[in-house]
């Protein structure tokens, strides 16, 4: 089973199009996809979450599998959404049936969090990477390419080292259109200071694509290596 967690330095930097492009970019190569949200907020229960922007922007035809476990009205962490809603937190139980059953029919599935990797899915203190570690992911993180990108990097990097899964690296949400000076340089410095490499990065703009052009386009902004070994040197103890 691979399945890849796609979390990020903070909220908005851009996973839910990271892992739309991310889906588009392994179905290029052959691979078969599955997508999982775990934990929804912000979102009415018939209301578009992030799995409809996924399938807008990369399966319009929902042909695709998408799972979603939980969701809750209010857009905050989930286990305080849960708890103003009066509604049961994720169970880690639960996430990890519909992770399993989802990879039974997919070479990969694409793990999307909610916020950053400290966010709490349940008042225990259930968070994204220990997810991560019950599956044997590989993790992600998206990141923003300007100043601040390199704190916040090499923070979240270290906390997923730290609970022992593999990041096979980072990938840039938006890339801006005519880049500054911290964003050209922290492209050197973002590896550096994280010691993990850079897969892709996500044109600006690109979530608001015809989902024509962004499934045509998305393959390129990947590093194709990454692509057919997406969790390679894995090293969980």
């Amino acid at each position: 089973m691979t399945v890849v967690v796609v979390t990020g330095t903070s909220t908005d930097v851009g996973k839910t199009v990271v892992t739309a492009a991310l889906a588009v970019a392994l179905e290029h190569i052959g691979l078969t996809v599955a997508v999982c949200k775990p934990a929804q907020t912000g979102v009415s229960p018939t209301g578009a979450g992030d799995l409809d922007a996924v399938a807008r922007l990369s399966d319009p035809d929902r042909r695709r599998h998408h799972v979603e476990c939980v969701r809750y009205p209010d857009p905050l962490a989930p286990n305080v959404a849960a708890r103003r809603a009066g509604l049961l937190p994720l169970r880690m139980s639960d996430a990890v049936d519909a992770i399993t059953a989802a990879a039974s029919s997919a070479d990969v599935v694409l793990v999307e969090g909610a916020g950053g990797v400290a966010v709490r899915l349940d008042d225990d203190g259930l968070t994204v990477l220990d997810l991560a570690r019950a599956v044997g992911a590989s993790v992600v993180v998206v990141t923003e390419s300007g100043l601040g990108a390199l704190n916040h990097a090499a923070l979240t990097v270290d906390a997923v080292r730290r609970t022992g899964a593999f990041c096979p690296g980072l990938v840039i949400g938006s890339w801006p259109s005519v880049a500054g000076l911290a964003d050209i340089t922290n492209l050197a410095e973002l590896p550096a200071v994280t010691d993990v490499p850079i897969l892709g990065r996500i044109p600006e703009g690109a979530g608001a694509l015809p989902s024509e052009r962004f499934v045509s386009a998305a393959p390129d902004w990947f590093d194709v290596d990454f692509l057919h070994h997406p969790d390679s040197h894995k090293e969980l103890p």
